[in-house]
């Protein structure tokens, strides 16, 4: 090892897919150093990680978990980012800031898809990563053939660091490639150095060469070495392995067990030794190492007692509890030793804070004085599901609309839309999960409980031929009366022109004064029509009428128009319209076919397929869609392409629909509107 002392605290991210155990891997990297006094395990609810009821309730990690240890004298923060692919906004956004990235993985080469997208976003910003390969100690594990799927998905080559020492089918120990030493695992403790058995010199020596060749592919001195059949000294050999990690030339790979704590040592020390400075990541972001004191924010949290909390890497200057930053005063500054809580008087370089209140500072930004070069946060995820919130209480509602304001600084990846047509109000977001994740935490924090349900698809109306209809309002109760009267011709217009408002009256047969009445009368009567859904592609053109002088007035020539349009409309042969979406699904090539077979189960019409831009092995498959077809999309595309599917989505027609869908779609409206 070459020695080197780090200047800074570092930050490493624990990502990888669900059921991985990164959460095991962050208790066993945490026991190890020293931070809690026993290794917790998931299943018995004492991990560190996953603490909030949310994450508990379903055995999984529902937001980031930061923790932070001291491992023989060198201050890290460890961040376990949530394994499922709904919370991966979360990921995206802790990846931004740290060092490294842990990358969690099983040795089932069958998942190693699974771990595809987060080896392209790690690669697309030159992220340093390296993997560890999780329960080694399961039966009848392969590891070459867990490496060679992995290869298969990872554009940066992977660099196997170390053989498995086997008893039968178990991993009892491993053979270091770069030491040439041999360790047997021992259950929650460090490893035993014992001798290179025999029978694994030959596959050592073998592996050893593989991993020098492709350090050699990008250091001429060591390659110059290899081809004179000289042996490299050791502290070269890990120089080269630490500048080829920090410049994200490789992906070096560890494997172990995490619940019983085998191969955790190796990895502290892979950290310690070949982890780049948070000057590299300081850079990666375009900041200078001139200024004051900036920091990045990677997540805001809405916590019930201590208020707004934006947790952030320091890149440079110190930050002073009571400082004024933003414009207002620093009411709070916390850091997270073994994951829990603490106050901090001081911040400086490399450390992972949460700052209290710094209302101005939104997730993404910087804390102090940007630089002009700040690199620009990656823009929040698509929406693909979602859900109508509605407040049981009443009166509740304004305070949901600001609650929910929150969640969606806290997780970008939350949408809000208010539905005016429909009076509902619906959160957006990256699954089922992900949403009533959302609606649990509007409880727990907030108070408030609410009601979720699909969103109403919005349709339409149109109409297929011309009509021309008399409208009379007439009313005589005493004194005043109203009296309107008004002839209009409806006409259909081609889809996608909306809605058109035509004045053709002459002589005065209806006073200037009246005729706004009636385009207001007939806008009010499109917003339902027969079917119960907005009205649009139609003209309607006022054609003549008459009036009193005495009892004729705005509303009346308004209730005339409705009448008129009651009477009209259902003569003009109306159809029902269903939005029709574009649709583009990316998914590994192994599912394409898949993805088809979704899309013609769905009503959808398949425009053709490609190979996704940039994304080795992958397709996309362009569709048109029904929009009712598209609310569990993505759970079914996620459960058939082992969670990596997904789609992007834009309103782009409205389609005529008929028959016994249609005859459903009224049915159903009826019935909601008789409810209101």
């Amino acid at each position: 090892m070459t020695g080197r002392i780090p200047s800074h605290p570092r930050a490493a991210a624990l990502v990888g897919p669900f059921a991985s155990g990164k959460t095991s891997v962050l208790e066993a990297l945490l026991f190890r150093g020293g931070a809690v006094p026993r290794q917790g395990r998931v299943k018995d609810g004492t991990t560190v990680g996953d603490s909030s009821p949310e994450a508990r309730a379903r055995w999984m990690s529902v937001e980031p978990t930061i923790a932070q240890v001291e491992y023989l004298g060198e201050r890290w923060t460890l961040i376990d980012c949530p394994g499922s692919v709904e919370f991966q906004q979360d990921v995206y956004n802790a990846l931004m800031v740290v060092d490294t990235a842990i990358v969690v993985c099983e040795p089932d080469p069958a998942r190693a898809v699974m771990v595809a997208p987060l080896l392209r976003f790690l690669d697309e910003r030159s992220i340093p990563h390296l993997l560890f390969i999780n329960k080694m100690d399961s039966s009848g594990t392969r590891l070459r053939e867990t490496l060679e799927a992995l290869q298969a998905v990872s554009e940066r080559p992977l660099i196997l660091r170390e053989i498995p020492i086997r008893d039968g089918d178990r991993v009892v120990g491993f053979v270091d490639l770069v030491s040439e030493r041999a360790y047997k695992y021992q259950p929650g403790k460090a490893s035993d150095l014992i001798r290179v058995p025999d029978a694994l010199l030959e596959e050592e020596r073998q592996a050893r060469q593989e991993m020098l060749e492709h350090l050699a592919d990008f250091d001429d001195h060591l390659l110059e070495e290899l081809l004179e059949d000289l042996a490299p000294p050791r502290g070269e050999v890990y120089d080269d392995l630490a500048r080829d990690l920090a410049g994200d030339l490789i992906v070096p790979v560890f494997f172990g067990s995490a619940e019983s704590g085998a191969g955790i040592t190796r990895l502290w020390k892979a950290l310690r030794h070949e982890v780049p400075e948070p000057e590299a990541a300081a850079g990666r972001l375009g900041i200078g190492t001139e200024g004051g004191p900036l920091a990045r924010v990677f997540k805001t949290v809405h916590a019930a007692h201590t208020g707004k909390l934006s947790f952030a890497r320091i890149f440079r200057g110190e930050f002073v509890d009571g400082q004024m930053v933003e414009g207002s005063r620093l009411s709070g500054l916390y850091f997270y030793p073994g994951g829990s809580q603490a106050k901090l008087a001081k911040a400086g370089p490399g450390e992972v804070v949460a700052f209290a209140r710094l209302d101005t500072v939104a997730t993404g930004g910087a804390v102090g004085a940007a630089d002009p070069g700040l690199l620009a946060w990656p823009p929040p995820l698509d929406p693909l599901f979602g859900l109508v919130l509605q407040a049981e209480r009443k009166g509740d509602d304004v305070k949901l609309s600001g609650a929910i304001a929150k969640l969606v600084e806290e997780d970008p990846s939350y949408r809000f839309e208010h539905h005016a047509e429909f009076a509902e109000l619906v959160l957006w977001g990256q699954g089922e999960i992900h949403l009533l994740v959302a609606a649990e935490r509007l409880k727990s924090r907030f108070n408030l409980q609410v009601a979720t349900r699909k969103p109403t698809v919005p349709y339409k109306e149109t109409i297929r031929k011309a009509a021309s209809v008399h409208g009379r309002h007439k009313k005589q109760s005493g004194g005043h009366g109203q009296f309107g009267d008004v002839h209009i011709d409806i006409a259909p217009l081609p889809r996608g022109e909306g809605f058109a408002f035509i004045d053709k009256i002459v002589g005065g047969v209806i006073p200037r004064q009246y005729i706004p009445a009636v385009e207001e009368g007939v806008r009010e009567f499109l917003v339902r029509g027969p079917f119960g859904f907005p009205v649009v592609d139609l003209a309607v053109a006022l054609t003549a009428g008459s009036y009193h002088s005495v009892d004729s007035s705005d509303m009346a020539f308004k209730m005339a128009a409705r009448i008129a349009m009651a009477e009209g409309l259902p003569k003009c042969e109306p159809i029902l319209l269903e939005p029709i979406l574009k649709v583009e699904i990316s998914v590994p090539a192994d599912y394409t076919s898949k993805a088809q077979r979704i899309i013609s189960g769905r009503r959808g019409q398949i425009l053709g397929y490609d190979a996704k831009p940039g994304w080795s092995g992958w397709d996309t498959v362009a569709a048109y869609l029904p929009q009712a077809e598209m609310g569990d999309l993505i759970v079914e595309l996620r459960s058939l392409t082992m969670g990596v599917g997904t789609f992007h989505w834009q309103f782009d027609h409205l389609q005529e629909i008929s028959g016994r869908t249609a005859e459903r779609v009224v049915e159903e409206r009826r019935s909601a509107l008789a409810q209101t």
